[in-house]
């Protein structure tokens, strides 16, 4: 299935945003998991760092380790599970089931508009 161009636009913007939104959960979750404000603060940052750190090297369209389109969505289901997850247990229950919805959506139809692409030169068709 391919999207449309404007579709195909909006729904990798909305990938960019969820990837974000992912990212401040952790930060939350780390900033709200512990009462000790030093290692609070190095939760905060290092949940999300790490996320980062495993999202550019095996998720993001010009990872360092290129992978095929399974293991880019394993990652997905890590970094955006770990995220919904944070969001539970920050006491924001409907905020992890919506956002766990929205970023099945979003990757399902990015995998299905991906697929259909033809592969630009020099580019991996790989899920957003």
């Amino acid at each position: 299935m391919r999207l449309a161009g404007p579709l195909h636009a909006i729904n990798e913007g909305l990938a960019f945003v969820l990837e974000l939104i992912a990212f401040a959960a952790l930060a939350r979750w780390g900033w709200a998991s512990v009462d000790a404000t030093a290692l609070a603060l190095l939760l905060a940052v290092a949940a999300p760092g790490a996320a980062i750190v495993l999202w550019g090297a095996f998720a993001a369209p010009r990872a360092r380790v290129p992978l095929p389109l399974a293991g880019v969505l394993a990652v997905k289901a890590v970094v955006f599970g770990a995220a919904a997850l944070a969001l539970l247990a920050v006491g924001r229950p409907a905020w992890a089931l919506g956002f766990a919805v929205v970023v099945t959506v979003n990757t399902l139809l990015a995998t299905l508009d991906r697929t259909a692409r033809p592969e630009l030169p020099g580019r991996v068709a790989r899920g957003s």
